[in-house]
Formats: structure tokens, C-alpha cells, sequence
């Protein structure tokens, strides 16, 4: 306990360090005092019933998360960080796929200051259309009794321009924290909206264990060992890499000697991150859409895939984020690269050859860690389906895996390795004993 004070210590007395985290804290202030604050011609006091419904709705359950509450409250804030998220993954592929925009991002910062306009601009698009839809969803049971008659001549118009600045708005805060803050800022605006979620749901836990009396309670306290064994096996998950021996081949300029050096080339286990499920999860969604058409097959669809406690869609959910594991690590990991980056630097892989061997074998032993990684990133997947299953409520069943606690758990390693960086530029203890905590982004650098 010593300890953990005198660290807090050490943090708040470097100056750069205690500006970044109250200018963090600054922003995700403003961005939670956004989100309570209802659409221009909507009624706040009549939507209590459709936003509870609204955040138990499969992908929209999704965006109500990531948006911390905004969406079902009708926020002004209500589509959040999603559509730059949607532009970011998109823009991302592309540049994957297209060579034209490989090159343009290799022209370093130049080349991606050009991505991120392009980004942004393709944001706004999203934006506009996603606005559009969430116009539409508002007309729906619940929230159409929630307008203001006198208001309706400008809603449509004027809900699309505030949720597009909206969005523009918080995209602004995310890159302010990025800048000025600390961690990414994108990523701390998620997890704000998620963690916003967290107390309510354990007291509604509580609650509805406390009437069972003292059994009740020792159950809720398994449930939180439970989760907190999950959270350890995540950050398992987060930070485990497989390290191939890298040597580099000595030279000899004048009297001093260069390479020669024993390195690691770290291959993570998860390298999809949270990727291959929030695009499971948007390919699920898909077939409750029949469920608005007048097919008699509807209500057995619509069942199946609005329920994530349902045993069939569990399997099937599991199957996709493997196969958008493997699919996703093909799209970003490229062994010729490495092997073209190796050979450029002297370096080379014991008893491999250079060139093309070595692009096998990396690629092989890739193949080899990423399969245990989707099956374990698939049973976080339908974690709360089966906590929904033993009697968890659906608010608390959430963090028992899937995307909220991967988000979580990943972005919390990255802002606590940032915190121990500035520890140890200054002389100062990190904050573990033994070894360096360590954020998504640190093993994703190749040693060469």
C-alpha cells in the first residue's frame, strides 16, 4: 500500500504527466456532460421505457454501449465515436487492399496526416447517413410519443445537423486527448461510455441477488471472482506474444563494431484485437432484419439471433469471430514484409534462410499461435451469453467478456504503460516489481 501511494506520488509531481491526465479528465468530463443532454424537440421525460429497450437490442445494444447511454437517451451525442470508427476500419482496409493508398502511407507523416483527412471526411458521410436512420429509428413505438408536436416541421432537419456535429464534436475531443492527453483518445472515449455503464449494473446485480437473502449474496460475490479471473485470462490474452530469436550480422566500420545483437521479433497472440468480434456481432444482427418483413419464418430467426443466451447463437457466433480472427490477422500481418525488413537490416532468423523461408516460417508459426487466440477470443465472445444463462442480469452480463471488457482490458494496459513510460524517463520505480506493463501497441513494434 506504501508503495501504490508513493507511485501516485511519483506521478502527480511530474508536471507533464499530471497536465496530460487533468487534460484528459477535462475532456471526458465535457463529453459525459454531453450525453445527457436530449435532441432539440424531444420530450426527455417520456423515453425511460424505449431507452431501456433500445440498449437490450442487438447491434443497437452495441452502439447504446460504445456511446455510453447517448444513443437510447436521444444525447445530442447519441451516435458518438461509431461513424469515425466505421470510416477509421474502412479507410484501414483500404489501405490494405489498395496499393495507391500503401504508398501514400509510406510516405510518412505527410502520408498519413493525407489518410486522416480522407478519414474524416469519410465521417462526415457515415454521419450523415447514420443520421438519417436514427431519424427514422426515432419515429418508432416509444420514442414517436416523446416528440414535440409543435417542433415536427424542423426535426428532421435539425437532428441530422446537431448529431453530425455532434459526432464531429466528439472526434474533436478524441483527437484533443490523442494531442494533449492521455492514451488514445478514441479509444478513451469508448471506454468512458462503457465504464459509465459499470456501477448501475452491479447495483442492479446487487439488487437482484439481495432478495434471495444470504445465499444471494455469497452468489454475487462468486460473480465478481469470476469476472475478476476473466479480466486476468483477458489481460493474458491482451499481452501474450510469441518471441522469435532475431540475430544481426556484425560489421566492422573503422575500430567499432556494429550488430551483432540477439533480439526478438514479438508475434502476438491476438493480433485481430477486438476487431473479429464487433464484425461477428454486425454480421448477427443481419438476419434479425427479417424479422420486419411479414415471413413466417421470422419469429424463429428473430429468436435465435436477438438472443445471446441461445445455444444456436452462441455456436454460430463463436464459428465467425475464429473465421474473422484468421481472416482479419491475414488482412494485417504480412510475413513477406517482416522478411524484407529483416533481410534490409542484417538480420536473420537462426536456421532459417533469408527471403522467402523466412516468410514461411514466420507465417507458419503465425498460423500456429493465432488458432489458440481466435478460440479463446471466441469463448470471450459468448462469455455473456452463458453468464445470462446461471441468472446474470443482462446489464452485468455484458462485462463478463465480449467486446465491453476486450475494449476495456486493452485500453487500460496502453494508458498505464504510457503512465509507466514517464516513471521511468524520470529515474522513478514503474508500476509493477517485477518487469514493465505492457500496452497492445508495445508488442506490436518489431524488434528490428
Amino acid at each position: 500500500m506504501k508503495k501504490f501511494i508513493q507511485t501516485l506520488k511519483n506521478i502527480w509531481s511530474i508536471e507533464e504527466l499530471r497536465n496530460k491526465i487533468i487534460v484528459t479528465l477535462g475532456f471526458v468530463l465535457v463529453y459525459r456532460f454531453g450525453t445527457h443532454i436530449v435532441l432539440p424537440g424531444i420530450d426527455p421525460n417520456k423515453i425511460e421505457s424505449a431507452a431501456s429497450q433500445a440498449s437490450k437490442n442487438g447491434l443497437l445494444g452495441l452502439f447504446d454501449t460504445f456511446a455510453g447511454g447517448a444513443f437510447s437517451q436521444a444525447s445530442i451525442l447519441a451516435l458518438g465515436i461509431m461513424p469515425y470508427i466505421s470510416a477509421s476500419i474502412f479507410m484501414q482496409l483500404m489501405t490494405i487492399l489498395v496499393p495507391q493508398l500503401q504508398k501514400i502511407q509510406k510516405e510518412g507523416d505527410s502520408g498519413r496526416k493525407k489518410i486522416n483527412q480522407w478519414t474524416r471526411y469519410l465521417t462526415v458521410i457515415v454521419t450523415l447517413f447514420q443520421a438519417g436512420a436514427y431519424v427514422a429509428y426515432l419515429q418508432s413505438p416509444g420514442y414517436r410519443e416523446a416528440l414535440i408536436p409543435a417542433y415536427q416541421p424542423y426535426f428532421f432537419a435539425s437532428t441530422i445537423i446537431v448529431l453530425t456535429a455532434g459526432t464531429l464534436f466528439v472526434m474533436w475531443l478524441g483527437e484533443k486527448i490523442q494531442d494533449k492527453g492521455l492514451g488514445n483518445g478514441t479509444s478513451i472515449i469508448i471506454m468512458v461510455g462503457i465504464l459509465a455503464r459499470l456501477p448501475q449494473a452491479i447495483i442492479q446485480e446487487f439488487s437482484a441477488k439481495q432478495v434471495r437473502g444470504g445465499g444471494g449474496l455469497l452468489i454475487f460475490l462468486i460473480e465478481i471472482a469470476v469476472l475478476i479471473a476473466i479480466i486476468m485470462g483477458l489481460i493474458i490474452l491482451v499481452q501474450g506474444v510469441r518471441k522469435i530469436p532475431v540475430n544481426y550480422a556484425k560489421q566492422i566500420i573503422g575500430n567499432r563494431q556494429f550488430g551483432g545483437a540477439r533480439q526478438f521479433l514479438p508475434l502476438k497472440v491476438n493480433s485481430a484485437g477486438v476487431m473479429p468480434i464487433i464484425f461477428a456481432q454486425a454480421i448477427m444482427f443481419l438476419p434479425t432484419l427479417v424479422s420486419f418483413t411479414n415471413l413466417d419464418s421470422a419469429k424463429g430467426i428473430n429468436k435465435i439471433f436477438s438472443d445471446h443466451s441461445n445455444a444456436w447463437y452462441m455456436v454460430i457466433y463463436a464459428v465467425m469471430v475464429i473465421g474473422f480472427t484468421f481472416l482479419y490477422t491475414a488482412l494485417i500481418f504480412n510475413p513477406k514484409q517482416m522478411s524484407e525488413d529483416l533481410k534490409r537490416n542484417n538480420g536473420f532468423i537462426p536456421g532459417v534462410k533469408p527471403g522467402q523461408p523466412t516468410a514461411d516460417y514466420i507465417g507458419a508459426i503465425m498460423d500456429k499461435i493465432t488458432l489458440p487466440g481466435a478460440v479463446f477470443l471466441a469463448l470471450v465472445g459468448i462469455l455473456p451469453g452463458f453468464a445470462q444463462r446461471l441468472d446474470v442480469t443482462q446489464a452485468f452480463s455484458t462485462f463478463f467478456g465480449g467486446t465491453s471488457l476486450l475494449i476495456m482490458v486493452g485500453v487500460i494496459l496502453d494508458t498505464l504503460q504510457q503512465i509507466e513510460t514517464h516513471l521511468l524517463m524520470r529515474q522513478y520505480d514503474g508500476l509493477m516489481k517485477g518487469g514493465r506493463v505492457q500496452g497492445r501497441q508495445t508488442v506490436t513494434q518489431a524488434s528490428y
